[in-house]
């Protein structure tokens, strides 16, 4: 067999991701898990379709993925995104790096979410319904460690 005829064998397999949207509290507790939706989908596509709504008011802290989502009785804040061509004032960087380091609470209660395998390895079963399961579970138990942690 001839290295061209070797190379053409060869198949890449393309893994296809699914996603989820979530909201997390300052203590890290999941208070809200969108459904699952595939991981061409957008964000914000995914939590318009959700139709999110709060009983008071409250201060929702979001990355530019949510550009443009703006529930009702929330307070939305996005860091600042720099000027094609310019750049961002010493107190615009400030502002970023604190709304920064709010958000990476968030991104903590999401990493850990991965502690548990399932959630990040490729579930092979025909059931769809089984992957929004799993979340839901999984968010369920992180949430029941928080609270046993407090």
């Amino acid at each position: 067999m001839t290295e061209k005829r070797r190379k053409s064998i060869i198949q890449v397999k393309k893994s296809h991701t699914i996603k989820n949207v979530l909201l997390a509290g300052a203590n890290k507790k999941i208070l809200y898990l969108s459904q699952t939706y595939e991981g061409s989908v957008h964000d914000k596509k995914i939590a318009d379709e959700a139709e999110i709504e709060f009983e008071e008011t409250i201060e929702l802290l979001q990355d530019s993925g949510f550009q443009g989502f703006e529930p009702e009785k929330a307070n939305v804040e996005m860091p600042v995104k720099k000027p094609k061509g310019k750049e961002l004032t010493d107190g615009q960087k400030q502002e970023n790096k604190r709304k920064a380091s709010q958000r990476v609470v968030v991104e903590h209660a999401i990493g850990q979410l991965k502690v548990w395998r399932i959630v990040k390895d490729k579930i092979r079963s025909c059931r769809h319904k089984l992957r929004d399961e799993v979340m839901l579970i999984a968010c369920a138990l992180h949430n029941f460690k928080i609270k046993l942690n407090q």
